[in-house]
Parts: C-alpha cells; structure tokens; sequence
C-alpha cells in the first residue's frame, strides 16, 4: 500500500492552490494521510480528487475540518497501526508532543506536522514522520512531502522540490 502524507498546506495564505510538483507526486498513492492545517475545504476536495483521504485537524483549522476530521486518530492501514496529529502545543517539541500523543497506545507510526520540518526518524522502534510542507517551507531548503510504503513492513521517504508554483 502506497500513502501520500502531507502537512501544513495552508491554502490559501501561502499559495493559491496546491503545487503541481505534490500534485503529480501523489498521483500513483492508493491513499492520502494530512497532518492538519488544511486552512480550506478546498484542499479537501483537491486530495479527495487523487484518493482517498484522511485527516486531522491542525491549529490554524477552522471547526469545518475539525468537525470533519477530529485532532488525533489512530487508523489501521495495511496491517500497521499509524497514529496521526497534528503536534501543535505550549510545552516541548513538536515531535516529543507527537509523541506523547500517542502513550500507551500500540502504534506502528506516528504522523505529525505543525513545525513544516521534515523528519524521519525511529524512536523505540516507532516511525516519527514529519512530512514537512509543500507550501510553506520556513527555514527548510524546499517545499516538501512524504510517502509511506506498507508492505511487509513500513517505510517513509520524503520528497522535495523548489518551487510551489
């Protein structure tokens, strides 16, 4: 199974629509995972149009996502469970939030967004992914997003690109 992930697009305050280097990236995905601040329905309708779409609501969201959406799930997905946040918070990091999200809970991988950095990293045997932004890249090099191999087992690469336009 092949899951497109992305976070922070943020439509439309940091572009108009989403970019055409994500949009043709998450063509070949059976199934895309948002990590929260949408900012539109728009997005929605946009990702809906390539595959199926799950989601959580980010700290920029309005109730409309958040009512579609909720803040935190856990979805079982090809056989692993992947827990999905956005990972905004007061205290600590955006990834020790993610993180913390998700005690106690037997999960396979933990989703965030929020900080628009990318990261992959292991963490007692959990994926932490951090697909960073296709829209709003901060003080990272490049727009970016992630996709999720489920197969025997689980695997996550981040893909880049220059220009969201």
């Amino acid at each position: 199974m092949r899951i497109g992930v992305v976070s922070d697009t943020h439509i439309p305050s940091r572009a108009k629509r989403l970019p055409p280097a994500l949009m043709e990236g998450l063509q070949e995905v059976d199934m895309i995972l948002h990590a929260g601040d949408f900012t539109s329905l728009d997005v929605v309708k946009e990702l809906e149009a390539i595959a199926p779409l799950e989601g959580v609501a980010g700290n920029n969201d309005r109730e409309d996502i958040l009512a579609r959406f909720g803040r935190k799930k856990v979805l079982e997905l090809g056989g692993f469970r992947i827990g999905l946040i956005h990972g905004d918070g007061k205290s600590k990091t955006t990834e020790r939030r993610a993180w913390d999200a998700f005690a106690g809970q037997k999960v396979d991988a933990v989703i965030f967004g929020h900080s628009h950095a990318p990261l992959l990293r292991w963490h007692e045997g959990v994926l932490l992914f951090n697909p960073g932004s296709p829209t709003d890249k901060r003080r990272q090099p490049e727009f970016s997003y992630g996709i999720l191999e489920l197969g025997k087992t689980i695997a996550a690469q981040h893909y880049f690109y220059r220009s969201k336009v």
